[in-house]
């Protein structure tokens, strides 16, 4: 089930109305009935996997409760490594296992031995790693006595399951996600309000950005031998944009749909394209993991302290696992190392965290350094986006021989005219709406409520228009 589908549409307000007008006297009411809705969410998509999806909730769930109650250390370690090898192991074999398998098998053919690997026959569940990584989360915090285990089965399992970030995040906290389910939610107009501006938003980044993108980028990249450097460049820089309105409209969606139900979600977007460098580029894209892989893996393997070398490997181990997070494929582990080099210089030399504050506070328009730090950072992330839109890595570097080549200062044979109007539109809406939450969070602030109305208006038209071209969320495949 889609977010920019007549389903979904047809879905949500009926829990909307079950929610708050019929269950709303009982608080476990109200989480039975978001359990089951998020359940039937993750049926749509393929019901056999719903099965593993609540084995891996039993399983946290009982772990937890074992690690609180174990009386010995010992005790508490065999309960947290059980729960962590059985999780990876799953995620595993789903999403690595075939290649693990291939790349074997390859790596035996250039020594002369030729075999033909088993693989398995399945689809990926959709949304393994992002509930895996909920479940991770929770037994490690219990493990390392930042929370305690909770003892009830369908709250825990709310926070595991909860359906605007089941598919593809963002990646919740048990401590900040879980107190909110276990406490009684009350409905706030002006919340809602907001919630819907929001889901407003990150359909309009969908529909009208990203699946308009898609359709030029998918040409571009699936017959990328038929074309001009100069529009392989294009379908480069299109494809910047469609990532960008896909995965952060998604992420609009779910928290806006989930601030409808009262609850708020952790911040996955905060205008990445407008980062001075790389460091403040992973502090703003994908929030949630970016943080994730912070507290659960960078840090506790050191993070900045110590000595050069140490630096060096941390940073490489943190970009190559989130690189190959994102898929089984060589082209996300470039990616990812290609990530690690860009922000490696400024690790070392102590220059990563220059850039808090948000570009141009208080200004219209960023100075001269600025936009050049923004220019720059902007032009290695698309070329990084290369490889992580790529088929294989051959086809990467063949595209990126191909845009370098004479052909580069043609004019290019795609020519998305439309686009060519929306997309700087969307930049300067991101842009002026760069220090709030989402771009459009505080229009009625800003705007006469005649034009704001118009816009919203102009907006719903122009989903409706361009609904016809469905293109599924591209981190439903992580």
């Amino acid at each position: 089930m889609l977010f920019n589908t007549l389903s979904f549409a047809i879905f949500f307000p009926i829990i909307f109305v079950l929610y708050w007008f019929v269950t709303n006297k009982s608080l476990k009411l109200q989480n039975a009935l978001i359990l089951l809705a998020s359940y039937f969410f993750y049926a749509c998509w393929d019901w056999r996997f719903l099965f593993l999806l609540i084995f891996s909730t039993l399983l946290d769930f009982y772990t937890g409760i074992k690690m609180s109650d174990a009386q010995t250390q010992k005790g508490k370690k065999f309960w947290f490594w059980l729960s962590i090898i059985i999780n990876l192991g799953f995620l595993g074999v789903f999403k690595y296992y075939n290649f693990f398998a291939d790349t074997f098998a390859q790596g035996l053919s250039t020594l002369g031995f030729h075999v033909s690997p088993w693989t398995l026959k399945v689809i990926l569940p959709v949304g393994i790693s992002f509930y895996t990584f909920h479940g991770l989360s929770y037994v490690i915090d219990i493990y390392k006595s930042r929370i305690k285990a909770e003892k009830d089965f369908v709250t825990y399992a709310v926070f595991v399951s909860f359906f605007p970030l089941l598919v593809a995040g963002p990646i919740e906290r048990s401590t900040h996600l879980l107190p909110q389910i276990k406490e009684k939610r009350t409905f706030d107009t002006a919340k809602a309000i907001d919630g819907m501006r929001q889901i407003l938003w990150g359909l309009f980044k969908k529909v009208v950005i990203a699946d308009q993108c898609a359709i030029y980028v998918n040409d571009i990249f699936n017959h990328s031998g038929n074309y001009s450097g100069s529009t392989l460049l294009l379908g480069a820089l299109l494809f910047t944009f469609q990532i960008y309105g896909d995965f952060s409209g998604y992420s609009d969606i779910a928290l806006g749909t989930a601030r409808l139900l009262g609850i708020e979600l952790l911040r996955n977007f905060a205008f990445p394209y407008f980062s001075r460098d790389i460091a403040e580029f992973w502090r703003r894209w994908h929030i949630s993991l970016s943080t994730w892989f912070r507290d659960y893996l960078y840090i506790p393997l050191g993070g900045s302290k110590g000595g050069n070398l140490l630096k060096i490997r941390n940073i490489l181990i943190i970009f190559l696992v989130s690189g190959f997070w994102h898929g089984a494929n060589w082209t996300f582990i470039i990616w990812g190392a290609l990530n690690a080099l860009y922000i490696m210089p400024s690790i070392l030399f102590k220059t990563h965290r220059d850039n808090l504050n948000i570009v141009a506070q208080g200004r219209i328009f960023p100075n001269i350094k600025e936009a050049f730090s923004i220019l720059l950072t902007f032009s290695l992330t698309v070329f990084a986006w290369i490889f992580f839109r790529s088929e294989n890595v051959t086809s990467a570097f063949l595209f990126i021989k191909k845009i370098f080549s004479s052909d580069l200062f043609t004019v290019p044979t795609v020519m998305p005219r439309m686009l060519f109007v929306m997309l700087p539109v969307f930049m300067i809406i991101e842009w002026l709406g760069r220090e709030q939450q989402y771009a459009i969070a505080h229009l009625e602030l800003k705007l006469p409520k005649i034009i704001r109305w118009s816009f919203y208006y102009g907006m719903i038209v122009l989903i409706l228009f361009f609904s016809g071209t469905k293109q599924q969320f591209i981190y439903f495949q992580f």
